[in-house]
């Protein structure tokens, strides 16, 4: 099990900041570009590669960053022809991100149309991460898709979490925002301190890099499956009236899936638009739907994760 990351920020009002911004986007790219590696004695896998962690208040490797260098440690070894189209992925262990990861791809199949890959991520010989990978060739066929929601505000209309945070006097906090890749602006208030006095399941945001990110889908795709674990588990929150602050929360990712329906360009705006169908057991499922801004839906996302409320003594 991974922690839940927090949100991302876009940095804009001064040219360090620019700088910084343009720094940001860098380091996600260079964060993606994994190396091989040596075999991992006992494993079935038959190619590896390595990749480092980027920096995490609590130490913790951000599940999204997993996700992401499977998708690009899968595609390695997947001719290019075949872009990625599904992953499903349980989280087994926490990440350390002062150790490397690294992958194993197991090629499983390559058929006419599809390839079908197993990653493992390990961390000292053991796996905190396994997914299923599937790639398709681009073909002709049927097609519909959602329809992009009808009230949301446009990006320029809502605040960035910087502003949104500008008031709070937390450094780790400002650091760790001011490091992130992603601008995400909030198309509902947050509920870090204040719980949603409508208690709704609905969330929504808009997301994009903040910078230009290079052409290549492989790495865009990889890029969407880091985003698309910005805080999947928050309806939970919404809908039972809780806040991130809330004392004795104890959240954590369990599993993720995720469909590319289409091909993505991070650096444009995207709508993520969240919600959570069901709460029981010590469990919660967030749900979400990408869309471009002009209206297609680029992918679907669905997590499960550990919520819990650690009774006071």
């Amino acid at each position: 099990m991974l922690a839940v990351a927090g949100d991302d920020i876009r940095l804009e009002p001064s040219k360090e900041d620019v700088v910084d911004v343009e720094q940001n986007v860098a380091q996600l790219v260079d964060l993606l570009q994994l190396t091989p590696a040596d075999p991992i004695p006992g494993t079935r896998e038959t190619e590896f590669y390595c990749g480092r962690s980027q920096y995490k208040p609590d130490g913790r490797v951000f599940g999204g960053q997993v996700l992401a260098q499977c998708v690009m440690a899968a595609g390695q070894t997947v001719d290019a022809t075949r872009p990625i189209h599904s992953l499903h992925g349980y989280f087994l262990r926490p990440g350390d991100v002062s150790e490397p990861i690294t992958f194993g791809v197991e090629v499983l199949r390559d058929g006419g149309s599809f390839s079908a890959r197993r990653v493992h991520a390990y961390q000292r010989d053991e796996p905190i991460m396994s997914v299923m990978a599937s790639f398709q060739q681009e073909q002709d066929g049927l097609e519909h898709g959602d329809e992009l929601p009808a009230d949301v505000p446009p990006p320029e209309d809502c605040p960035q979490i910087a502003e949104l945070l500008a008031d709070v006097d937390i450094p780790f906090m400002r650091d760790w925002l001011r490091k992130r890749p992603f601008d995400v602006r909030p198309v509902e208030p947050p509920i870090y301190f204040e719980p949603d006095p409508a208690a709704s399941a609905q969330e929504r945001m808009w997301i994009r890099t903040l910078a230009p990110f290079p052409e290549d889908p492989l790495l865009n795709a990889a890029a969407l499956a880091y985003a698309s674990d910005f805080n999947l588990l928050e309806p939970v929150l919404r809908r039972q009236g809780l806040t991130w602050t809330t004392p004795g929360l104890r959240m954590a990712s369990l599993d993720h899936a995720m469909w590319w329906h289409r091909p993505v360009r991070v650096d444009e705006w995207m709508l993520y638009s969240e919600t959570s169908p069901s709460a029981r057991g010590g469990r919660g499922l967030g749900l979400g739907r990408i869309f471009s801004r002009s209206g297609q839906l680029l992918a679907t996302v669905a997590q499960e994760g550990m919520v819990r409320i650690k009774p006071r003594k």
